[in-house]
């Protein structure tokens, strides 16, 4: 997300973000946020409307990850960038929850695949498979300069 977003979602100025940013940068690292090259911000703001603000800034707005909007969020001390962060640890203490329930799922199965012979191991098989998420490909971060607007907004709709 960009610097302007995340300053609107955690009730902060612009300024007010990226002075936080510079002020605890070592908790930034560059998997966590990184600045856009002139030719992504041109990017930014032709295909995203509610950026045509930027158009004209001299600063080269900042990009953060996942993780660094969470380290946003603890670094700020906005009573919406609070409220954020709680709202994440709480869904990351609910994704344990959800991972640890399927691994005690998988040990009644294994229990039951012992219990029985292997007249069922084709329908063992095909639970566990069910168990296991889907392997997804990592995507880059950021935006790809020299593809086409329809590309893009192409793109955009299928995820």
């Amino acid at each position: 997300m960009i610097d302007a977003d995340l300053a609107e979602l955690y009730g902060v100025s612009t300024k007010a973000l990226n002075q936080a940013v510079r002020r605890n940068i070592e908790r930034f690292p560059s998997d966590f946020m990184f600045e856009l090259t002139p030719e992504e911000k041109t990017e930014v703001v032709t295909n995203c409307d509610h950026l045509k603000k930027l158009k004209f800034s001299r600063y080269l707005p900042s990009a953060f990850t996942e993780h660094g909007a969470l380290m946003l969020a603890n670094v700020l001390s906005s009573k919406s960038a609070v409220q954020v962060s709680l709202q994440i640890v709480r869904t990351f203490v609910r994704l344990r929850e959800l991972l640890s329930s399927n691994v005690e799922l998988t040990h009644k199965l294994e229990a039951l695949e012992k219990k029985y012979d292997q007249q069922f191991k084709v329908v063992f098989d095909a639970i566990r498979q069910l168990l296991e998420p889907p392997v997804k490909p990592k995507r880059n971060i950021g935006f790809r300069v020299g593809e086409s607007k329809i590309v893009y907004h192409i793109r955009r709709r299928r995820r």
